[in-house]
């Protein structure tokens, strides 16, 4: 058993620092930017809806993408494959993934324990 759940967006901002980025995110959604984490990402104050929300930069075109956070990556893959969705990308950690439809989608470790938190699915 497993348990995942949406835990939030990446604004994918081509060739674009991230800080710059997050200076337009942070007053169109409302939320302030905490700045760049120093790992290339200027993460916004979204914990007011129980999401993360990041802005990063990338070299393909600019898009959006969203983040399902799990306690067991490997058993998440394999549930979202079953589903139809296959592997396009592997990193330390998030596999990139891509559903029937074509859109990518991330698949994260869990920063914080996943049972009993709001909005997490059980899976078998």
């Amino acid at each position: 058993m497993h348990h995942s759940r949406l835990a939030g967006f990446i604004i994918d901002c081509q060739d674009t620092p991230p800080d710059d980025a997050a200076a337009f995110w942070s007053r169109a959604l409302g939320m302030a930017s905490e700045g760049d984490d120093g790992h290339g990402y200027a993460v916004l104050d979204a914990s007011a809806r129980d999401l993360h929300i990041e802005v990063q930069r990338v070299d393909h075109a600019s898009r959006v993408h969203l983040d399902i956070e799990t306690d067991d990556q490997p058993a998440e893959v394999a549930r979202l494959e079953r589903l139809g969705a296959r592997q396009v990308a592997k990193g330390a950690r998030w596999v990139v993934m891509e559903a029937p439809t074509g859109q990518r989608f991330c698949i994260i470790n869990a920063r914080r324990p996943l049972a009993g938190a709001p909005g997490t699915n059980v899976w078998p």
